[in-house]
């Protein structure tokens, strides 16, 4: 929802990106974000309140990244397709998993 939110241009006209690029409000990507990190430390909670923390941590360097990847590609393509909303996820997921990884 971060990347489909409005200010969000797509980088051509027609595709994916055109379909969703600027179509969540920003208030409703910043909820879906909060709701994403509440769920993950939700799940790290079963394992106790380091893991908590860790999840939630996890969940906001995944954020960090695909924010940073984005605000690249906006600059570089002038916007979003359906190609970076792909790159988008999974950078988000693997740094998230690298998170973890890294930290238990």
């Amino acid at each position: 929802p971060l990347a489909c939110r409005t200010g969000v241009p797509p980088a051509r006209p027609d595709g994916l990106g055109a379909a969703v690029a600027g179509a969540v409000p920003v208030r409703s990507a910043a909820v879906a974000a909060l709701l994403v990190m509440a769920a993950c430390a939700a799940a790290g909670a079963l394992f106790g309140p380091y893991g908590a923390v860790q999840h939630a941590l996890a969940a906001v360097a995944g954020l960090i990244a695909a924010q940073l990847l984005l605000r690249h590609c906006v600059r570089r393509f002038g916007g979003v397709t359906g190609d970076v909303f792909g790159a988008l996820a999974e950078t988000a997921a693997t740094v998230a998993l690298v998170a973890l990884t890294l930290g238990s």
